[in-house]
């Protein structure tokens, strides 16, 4: 059972225009499933026995801006929700967390220096969006100017969002020696891309993550409030 696992398994809700959709190594061009309205699809894995939704604005990834409105309509489903995608200030975070969320994933904004954001405590989630070495930021289409090793130097006792581009929506299997890394250096390690099946997630425990955020594996298999 996907929500019976040694860490947390937070479901995806990825959010482009009014529908939720996986992507394949977050090309927006490539929609690999689809997974309707996303209040439904939140409903679908609070039923299923989920206990946070990790929910992405996409639009808000690439071009920047918050919609606070659909925050709000997911958190309604009464599941605690972590919102990414858009955060460019502490206000854009702020509005968010006003909206019913519980975490605020923030990337773009938070490298190459962090620091302005540590003032939201528990709150905050750094995103560590990886390619080939290098963090990626503004919807994964642009470098951040900082490599991953360097951008462990900021994360000790943080929560982090590490996720493996080249492997989100492949069905791959994770980069456990990502995770091993960024865990290693004292981070509070969120694991995504890739993820095939609970077999994967036990690896990703193995290897330090406190939770694995999956999204084209529980579409795919069609998990279900039965399961």
């Amino acid at each position: 059972m996907w929500f019976e696992q040694a860490i947390e398994v937070i479901p995806a809700v990825d959010v482009l225009g009014e529908g939720a959709v996986r992507l394949e190594r977050g090309d927006y061009g490539t929609v690999v499933e689809r997974g309707g309205a996303p209040v439904a699809l939140a409903r679908r894995w609070a039923e299923a026995g989920a206990g946070r939704i990790h929910l992405v604005d996409l639009d808000g990834a690439r071009n920047g801006g918050v919609r606070p409105a659909l925050v709000r309509a997911v958190a309604e489903v009464g599941l605690p929700v972590q919102s990414s995608g858009g955060i460019r200030s502490l206000e854009d975070a702020r509005s968010l967390l006003e909206a019913g969320a519980d975490r605020v994933i923030v990337g773009t904004a938070a490298w190459p220096d962090p620091t302005p954001w540590l003032e939201l405590g528990e709150a905050l989630v750094l995103a560590l969006d990886v390619r080939d070495g290098e963090v990626r930021t503004s919807g994964w289409t642009s470098g951040a100017g900082i490599r991953f090793d360097d951008a462990l130097a900021h994360v000790a006792g943080r929560r982090v969002l590490v996720t493996a581009i080249d492997r989100d929506g492949t069905l791959s299997g994770p980069d456990l020696e990502l995770v091993h890394r960024a865990a290693s250096a004292g981070a509070r390690v969120l694991a995504a891309g890739g993820i095939r099946d609970t077999a994967d997630v036990a690896a990703l425990a193995d290897a330090g993550a406190e939770a694995a955020v999956v999204g084209r594996a529980l579409l795919a298999t069609g998990v279900s409030p039965t399961l």
